[in-house]
């Protein structure tokens, strides 16, 4: 193990939080990380961080919630395995018992990647055969994983089938190649600063999906424009480019990925941002519809909800001086597990198939009927946000974020079309 990580007691070690991919990143090219079930966390970037601790309070329901920073550092094997970990800020090791850690990992796992040592410091009763074993079912398996991510990584469309076994939701580990390919290269970036740098500051924010059993994930692109005010010329040039060759230039708005829970088949479809740069109005639209489409039919009951919600932050977004939120994104999400209700006087021999039956428009609506479904509006990715609030922007706009805005508007007219057309 290099020098510049130290030995790190078992105790000491015990007390940090072992982070995980946020397995529903299906967007941006941040690392989002998995605190806990109803945290998760990203790199701190002042700009963004400010921007959570200053937004306006009607526009707190359209953002994650902010839960505070942490120090996260990382470790390596002798295998070369990598892993981060987040302590407290301060340095006070039970701070972090103020929040709700009560589904983190138990310590058994968070000692899984350190050092052999301190493993068998507090495991001192497991056999060495085991230890050995483990450690080479680990290293087969994180083979197994890099050969299936070179294959993912060439695919900007796929479905990956889950386990019919157990739980769906259960089912989702390692399946989402975006979170995959952002942690790859959060880790590198980390181990090529090892020898400068080993404590970086992350924000922790509220995980969106954590209420949903399937999270049904979709990352739009909002606005005309991508570069912040700071941008080099170079960079500027290129997003650019990107706006004028997507949808971006055209309606404001473009897909930077999507996760869909498809229930006919047992699969989940993938889109990422290299496809939704490529994508027409048209298939913009498509991709939509696709989105609200569980593989057996249209999710309509979905969409009053979405548009309400996008109308809701259109009008607060409207009323906001000087903001203007470059390359931020618009998180849709849903559940992909259906909740149904059955009427109280069915044979339950009648309703063992009517999942499969629910799809057939003949099905009489007394026998099933989809609950209403929560549907998430959430803006994210504030690291090129600016507002004349802030102090120290050279360039201070005025009004509000009209190619924002622009973008909801088409939003909820594409979404409106979709609706009106699969109820005639």
């Amino acid at each position: 193990m290099s020098p510049a990580f130290g030995a790190m007691e078992v105790e000491h070690y015990s007390k940090g939080v072992l982070l995980e991919p946020f397995v529903h990143q299906v967007g941006g090219h941040s690392c989002v990380l998995r605190f806990n079930d109803k945290t998760i966390c990203k790199p701190l970037i002042q700009r963004e961080h400010q921007f959570y601790e200053t937004l306006p309070t009607e526009m707190r329901k359209f953002t994650p919630q902010y839960e505070g920073v942490v120090s996260v550092s990382f470790e390596e094997d002798e295998d070369g395995n990598l892993c981060l970990i987040a302590y407290p800020l301060n340095g006070d090791h039970d701070s972090l018992e103020n929040l709700d850690n009560s589904d983190c990992e138990p310590k058994s796992k968070l000692l899984r990647w350190t050092n052999k040592k301190a493993m068998l410091l507090e495991n001192d009763k497991i056999p060495k055969e085991w230890v050995r074993q483990h450690r080479k079912e680990e290293k087969m398996k994180s083979h197994k994983l890099e050969e299936e991510f070179e294959w993912l990584k060439k695919s900007e469309v796929l479905y990956y089938s889950v386990e019919k076994k157990g739980n769906v939701s259960s089912q989702f580990k390692h399946h989402n190649p975006w979170s995959m390919k952002c942690h790859q290269q959060q880790l590198q970036r980390m181990k090529e600063n090892a020898k400068h740098r080993n404590q970086y500051k992350f924000i922790l924010l509220e995980n969106l999906t954590s209420r949903y059993e399937v999270p049904c994930v979709l990352d739009l692109k909002m606005g005309t424009r991508q570069h912040g005010d700071d941008a080099s010329e170079e960079k500027k040039a290129n997003q650019i480019r990107k706006c004028q060759q997507s949808t971006s230039a055209v309606i404001g708005v473009r897909v930077c990925g999507m996760q869909v829970y498809q229930a006919g088949t047992g699969q989940l479809m993938f889109m990422n941002k290299y496809h939704g740069r490529k994508l027409s109005v048209q298939g913009f639209k498509e991709a939509l519809y696709q989105f609200f489409h569980n593989g057996k039919y249209l999710r309509r009951e979905l969409f009053e909800s979405v548009i309400k919600k996008l109308t809701e932050l259109k009008s607060v977004l409207e009323k906001q001086e000087s903001y203007r939120f470059y390359s931020s994104s618009l998180l849709i999400i849903y559940d992909g597990k259906e909740r149904q209700e059955v009427a109280v006087d069915s044979d339950p021999e009648d309703l063992e198939d009517l999942s499969e039956e629910s799809s057939d428009e003949s099905a009489g609506a007394y026998a099933y009927k989809p609950t209403a479904s929560t549907v998430d509006v959430r803006m994210i990715d504030f690291a090129h946000t600016t507002c004349k609030y802030y102090g120290e922007d050279s360039v201070v706009h005025e009004g509000q974020d009209t190619g924002y805005v622009f973008g909801l508007q088409n939003l909820i007219d594409i979404i409106t079309e979709i609706r009106d057309e699969s109820s005639e």
